[in-house]
């Protein structure tokens, strides 16, 4: 269609990404004149969408397994053109009203008459609107007579003896399609295609039969025999020419087998293989072919074959020059050209069944007489009249059908729109997207992006871009009894999770996965795809990376630690017993005693110097300075993974999800801080609850406070013992010391008895 440049579109910014709103009659009958580059999708999968698969199976018209924007198109611009107004598609009813079917075109009126006599097979004829069960049963009940309308008849049981094997000879050499009700057949066109074929097949082998063939009965298989050959044949001629124009250069165009093939057997033993790519003879000037002398081991038995078959041909039996090789040619030359005219296959018909069998057999399958039974017989007439009277018939199958179509596209047709011109359903987050289907339950919180997926690697490898944290589970479902008519088994679905931490996102993990029938699955995590889900994580994330690194190198020095005392407890154990058996006491090395406590002297020293370091460089510090400071420490260990995260947040997308699963997304598809929180719900006291905050099960550790005093108490002593000792305070013990110094020298001394 031609694009007019001159309507005016209407688009809404949606999460950061402008998109079509498609909710005008005007806007829909346009929808050809939007660019493809401004649809959110290209294409999507026909199949494994949370969408009306029988409006899926209507869009997929040419049977591919997807959907594209040519099939999207045709189906809004044939739903427009049979509707009154094409608005009553943005919210439609569950009923279509047949007023919403317009009256005055042939196809509207075609429509309506088709619509009526379905309510009237329903017994509803005073009812004025359908639903989509009842035109798909309306169909399906159409399908199961021989009388449908659809014009195509399978090879049934009550039709008479000599039509149901012409149908069935045609569906063996033409093809067939499928009729109503998914049985093949055949309809007037291929009918014609057949008796076409027939009579093409008839008079080529009364031309044949005419034909004077060079030599009788061995024709066919000579001629066979001479196409397989040809190339071998002129190549060893034209070796032969070229020995005659260049003297000398026999051995390079006849090069042994052992030079130019080497053995690929361990023995040494030539293989055919290897020879048959060697000339066809010894190659020599001016010399012609002979069967008996100079052969490729490889060609010698065809080579005798076809000297047999067209010894009547050749002036000599033993021996064949370029020219004979060119008169024998010659002689072919109308049994070629009759054979050539050979009737192909019929392809003029439309078939979706492939024949299964060539013309060349029906001498075999149908015979002489039955080929001129066929084409001078009343078969054929017959079947010509039962597709008159099936087309005849009111209201048939094809209208029906069209209904169906109608009534479909007008329930769903608006929703696959906005899922795949705009992702409006994704970004309305009222409902669920057609590629969402359902919701995981895990770790305290709800991913409602979730998505099905056929196999997990692959999946994950293009999905990974989508800088997303991703936990793929497997799901498992079993039947609660036998009323339970909810789908079991296991299917894997990935999870989009936006909010949180994955501190306990680990595989082996499980959940619940509610699907959009409400049917609940046990979900186990099962591979995890690490990606920064917030800020908040990414500015806790270097510390925790921290506590756990130095966890685990204390376990690592506690577990070594507890090896090495234990090793040096036995051999002190063993060197006391042997010391007690032989009557000697273990001295006491009073040296070694006292290094160990000089070591730990000067270890407090240095920590309480480094204590007093600090404290004084936070007491010089003026008050507003101390928020800046433990701001600065902060932006030291925290900014790095905040900038990394909030890059990476910010360049979250839905894309490469998708198209992980089978879609060919056209835009970006952003996913903001925004739409992260509203896709993942933390787990959240509902609002006016009343908390009792007297947790029977609190610890009630006596000692913890104690111990905390005694903590406090010893990092002041050694914070002020650093002070002390590195002269930033004055001793105040020295200060007493000299007080009481002088008190006593101004005492007077006792006299004297």
């Amino acid at each position: 269609m031609k694009k007019n440049d001159t309507f005016c579109w209407k688009f809404v910014r949606i999460g950061g990404l402008d998109q079509v709103t498609l909710q005008t009659a005007d806007e829909l009958t346009h929808l050809d004149e939007l660019d493809p580059k401004l649809w959110a999708a290209l294409s999507c999968p026909a199949a494994g969408l949370e969408f009306d698969e029988r409006t899926l199976e209507l869009l997929d018209t040419d049977h591919d397994g997807r959907i594209r924007i040519p099939e999207v198109r045709d189906a809004v611009r044939w739903t427009c053109a049979r509707l009154a107004d094409p608005a009553s598609l943005v919210n439609p009813p569950d009923d279509m009203p047949l007023s919403a079917i317009r009256s005055d075109t042939p196809d509207g009126q075609a429509l309506l008459a088709a619509a009526q006599h379905i309510l009237e097979t329903l017994n509803k004829p005073e009812s004025d609107s359908l639903n989509q069960r009842e035109v798909m049963d309306a169909a399906a009940h159409a399908a199961q007579h021989l009388f449908n309308g659809d014009g195509i008849f399978p090879p049934d049981e009550h039709l008479p003896e000599d039509v149901r094997s012409f149908i069935s000879q045609a569906l063996t050499f033409v093809g067939g399609r499928k009729d109503a009700g998914g049985q093949p057949g055949i309809d007037s066109e291929i009918s014609a295609a057949f008796l076409q074929l027939i009579s093409d097949w008839k008079a080529w082998q009364s031309g044949m039969s005419a034909l004077s063939l060079p030599l009788g009965d061995d024709t066919a298989r000579a001629w066979a025999l001479m196409r397989q050959l040809r190339p071998k044949i002129d190549d060893y001629f034209l070796r032969c020419q070229l020995a005659s124009f260049a003297p000398g250069i026999e051995t390079g165009l006849a090069s042994s087998a052992e030079e130019k093939f080497p053995s690929e057997d361990e023995h040494g033993i030539l293989q055919s293989s290897a020879l048959a790519e060697l000339p066809l003879a010894r190659v020599e000037a001016e010399r012609p072919l002979r069967p008996d002398s100079g052969i490729n081991p490889a060609w010698a038995d065809q080579i005798a074959e076809l000297f047999r078959l067209l010894a009547p041909l050749l002036p000599r039996k033993d021996s064949m020059s370029r020219a004979d090789w060119l008169t024998v040619q010659t002689a072919f030359g109308s049994y070629v050209e009759a054979v050539n005219g050979k009737p192909a296959p019929q392809t003029s018909a439309p078939v979706d069944i492939p024949p299964s069998a060539q013309p060349e057999d029906m001498e075999k399958i149908i015979g002489t007489a039955g080929m001129d039974k066929l084409l001078n017989g009343d078969a054929a007439a017959s079947f010509d009249r039962l597709v008159q009277k099936d087309l005849a018939v009111p209201a048939g199958s094809g209208g029906i059908a069209d209904v169906e179509k109608l009534v479909i596209f007008h329930r769903h047709l608006h929703r696959l729109l906005m899922n795949f011109v705009s992702f409006h359903d994704f970004y309305n987050l009222s409902g669920q997207a057609a590629f969402q289907n359902g919701v995981l339950y895990m770790d305290g919180r709800s991913c409602r992006l979730c998505v099905p997926v056929a196999n997990v690697d692959k999946h994950s490898a293009m999905a990974a871009f989508s800088n997303l944290c991703l936990a793929y589970c497997e799901c498992r479902r079993i039947r609660k009894s036998s009323a339970d008519r909810a789908p079991e088994g296991t299917i894997t679905i990935v999870a989009a999770v936006t909010q949180g931490d994955a501190d306990l996102l680990i595989p082996g993990r499980n959940g619940v996965f509610v699907d959009n029938m409400g049917n609940d699955w046990d979900a186990t995590l099962i591979k995890l795809v690490q990606a920064p889900i917030s800020l908040r994580q990414a500015l806790w994330a270097p510390y925790k990376r921290m506590a756990r690194m130095a966890t685990e190198q204390l376990a690592k020095y506690a577990s070594s630690k507890t090896s090495s005392v234990s090793a040096t407890a036995a051999r002190k154990l063993d060197t006391l017993t042997k010391d007690v058996s032989s009557g000697k006491s273990p001295g006491f090395d009073i040296g070694k005693s006292a290094g160990i406590f000089a070591a730990v002297g000067l270890a407090m020293g240095a920590l309480g110097t480094a204590l007093a370091s600090i404290v004084q460089g936070l007491l010089s510090l003026s008050w507003w300075q101390l928020p800046l400071l433990v701001l600065a420490l902060l932006l030291v260990f925290s900014g790095p993974s905040l900038l990394m995260a909030w890059l990476k947040l910010h360049k979250r997308t839905l894309g490469p999800l998708l198209e992980a699963s089978g879609w060919a997304v056209n835009s970006f598809a952003p996913i903001n801080l925004r739409i992260g929180a509203a896709l993942t719900q933390k787990a959240k006291l509902p609002p006016n609850v009343h908390r009792d905050m007297k947790d029977p099960f609190r610890d009630r550790n006596p000692a913890k406070w104690p111990a905390l005093l005694l903590l406090i108490a010893l990092l002041s002593g050694a914070v002020a013992g650093g002070l002390i000792y590195t002269g930033l305070v004055d001793n105040p013990f020295s200060a007493l010391s000299e007080h009481l110094e002088h008190s006593e020298s101004q005492t007077p001394s006792p006299a004297r008895k």
